[in-house]
């Protein structure tokens, strides 16, 4: 892992952090054609971009916290404040929140 892998994003544009979730997304993509997997079978199953955007925020906030993974109150916080932080993803983080039924 690189010295940027390990900085927090909490402050990076909404605009950077979309850049760097392509990035990972893309990555992703290229693998799994490199496997030889169909991406007709697999490209439903990725997260948006804003979602990858959400999961590396939290898992930042999770590393700031020691590594210990949030208790489901902790989650929603979590979550809550990375949308009241980042507006653009407010509808990404409603929804994973009401699909992990914490909303």
């Amino acid at each position: 892992m690189t010295a940027s892998h390990m900085l927090p994003r909490g402050r990076a544009s909404l605009e950077v952090l979309r850049a760097e979730a392509i990035q990972e997304r893309d990555t992703v993509i290229h693998e799994r054609l490199l496997a030889g997997e169909d991406p007709w079978q697999f490209m439903d199953e990725l997260p948006t971009v804003d979602e990858l955007v959400v999961y590396l925020l939290r898992a930042d906030a999770i590393n700031a916290d020691d590594g210990r993974m949030p208790s489901a109150t902790r989650e929603y916080r979590v979550l809550r404040q990375i949308a009241l932080e980042h507006p653009g993803l407010s509808g990404t983080v409603w929804r994973m929140l009401s699909v992990r039924g914490l909303h």
